[in-house]
């Protein structure tokens, strides 16, 4: 194994392991600073993190960059400002390409190779269009900061166009499709209502905006999946009270410029498809040389390896771990912050000679937000909240798991603010690629490049 010299006491020296983790989303990032804790405490690791984007992404929050509500800074946070004061931790910023499992070597975009004795894969997931034709082309995903700008400048532009131009106000550029009714799809069309009804109705005068039409297609018979079938049933109540035409049992068959055919083969005029129907792994996954499973999700042992590969650890969104029945785990933030707790006390205990038993993930609930004043929350003992106590117990509970002093501060300033003037105050235009002021043709604006 290749190891390295570290100073742990001022003048002794132990081997120390070097851990490489690709990806910095919950899971990564939590196994970093678990690492560090314990390193603070003598364990004999360091750590390089492997990320794409220089920030950590608060991705639950997504949606409500997507519809004004907060900023995207507010949600982003600078990698090294969260890593640079945990000693032993380095960033490397750039593209994993490739892995040598005979050199313990990463390769990158750029050329260079990145040495290892054990690697964590967290590279999260990806938006999967599950092979419906046009939602690729055409379809607005909400996975990253850029994702949730884009689609909120094109729900701003949509209005503006309507205002400047008449003829487009029954032809579907007011029309928003949204696909999926999990708890993104749930969440960003309870908060889309809110934005047009609380704030656009007063921002624009001359739309009508009781025209505006949400539609929320489900192609399962329940919201919210994951849940019991009494909070699928009080979130489809809560949705359908603000307006959005829910469709259940109802999915995308197609995806076209201006256009949107449903299952039942109903043909929707709309220049917005947003898609929160389904999440494959990240494309890193193709390359760490093992049979994919469902999903393209890396398979792993009980102690979250990946098969075959003793020194090689997969954790989160893009890993293949099976609770006790068998089943994939879902790609939540929960379970991949509990991987990497699990991992990091894997790392140091093989590290001084010991193991540990097969990871088991615990399941401590779900939460879904439906709106102002109302959410859903399962916790463990049967506990079911639904209204305003589950929706402070949401607000809470995201608030917690922020990262950083500053972005609580101003997540909470904004939720206080929108609150109380019934305001989204972030509704600003930034136009990523298109020139400011152009108002194009819904159809050439379906979906951003």
């Amino acid at each position: 194994m290749t190891t390295h010299e570290h100073d742990t006491a001022g003048s002794a020296t132990a081997p120390t392991e070097h851990v490489v983790v690709v990806g910095a989303g919950f899971g990564g990032l939590t196994l970093i600073r678990e690492l560090a804790r314990k390193r603070r405490r003598g364990a004999p690791v360091e750590v390089t993190v492997i990320d794409r984007n220089n920030h950590h992404t608060f991705q639950p929050l997504l949606y409500q960059v997507a519809t004004a509500g907060l900023q995207p800074q507010d949600i982003g946070v600078s990698l090294r400002a969260i890593l640079r004061r945990h000693e032993g931790v380095h960033v490397r910023l750039g593209e994993v390409v490739g892995i040598d499992h005979d050199a313990l070597e990463v390769e990158m975009a750029d050329g260079g190779r990145v040495p290892y004795d054990r690697l964590v894969i967290a590279a999260g997931g990806q938006s999967e269009d599950l092979g419906i034709p046009g939602v690729a082309e055409h379809a607005f995903g909400l996975k990253w900061i850029p994702d949730a700008i884009a689609l909120r400048n094109h729900v701003l532009r949509r209005f503006e166009l309507a205002s400047a131009r008449p003829e487009h106000r029954h032809d579907g550029t007011l029309t928003f499709v949204i696909a999926g009714g999990g708890p993104t799809g749930v969440e960003l069309a309870g908060t889309l209502a809110e934005l047009v009804d609380l704030v656009l109705r007063r921002d624009h005068p001359e739309l009508d905006v009781d025209n505006v039409r949400i539609v929320l297609a489900e192609p399962m018979e329940q919201l919210l999946t994951g849940f019991s079938e009494a909070s699928g049933r009080e979130a489809l109540l809560a949705l359908q009270q603000r307006g959005i035409d829910v469709r259940l049992g109802v999915g995308v068959a197609r995806a076209d410029a201006g256009q949107v055919q449903l299952t039942d083969d109903e043909v929707i005029p709309t220049a917005t498809l947003v898609w929160a129907a389904g999440i494959s792994a990240a494309p890193l996954a193709d390359v760490v040389g093992v049979e994919l499973g469902r999903g393209r999700r890396i398979p792993v042992d009980g102690q979250l390896r990946v098969e075959g590969l003793a020194r090689v650890h997969a954790i989160g969104d893009i890993a293949a771990s099976l609770d006790r029945d068998g089943q994939p785990l879902p790609q939540l933030a929960p379970v991949a912050i509990q991987q990497a707790r699990y991992v990091a006390d894997l790392v140091v205990a093989e590290a001084e000679g010991s193991t540990r038993k097969p990871f088991r993930y615990r399941d401590k609930g779900s939460m879904a937000t439906i709106g102002r004043l109302d959410a859903v929350a399962e916790l463990p003992g049967r506990i079911r909240l639904r209204g305003v106590v589950a929706w402070i117990a949401w607000l809470v509970l995201h608030l917690f798991m922020l990262v950083g002093f500053k972005n609580r501060v101003g997540v909470l300033g904004n939720w206080v603010w929108n609150y109380v003037t019934y305001d989204h105050s972030a509704r600003l235009i930034l136009e990523q690629d298109a020139q400011a002021g152009d108002l194009a043709e819904p159809e050439d604006t379906l979906k951003s490049s």
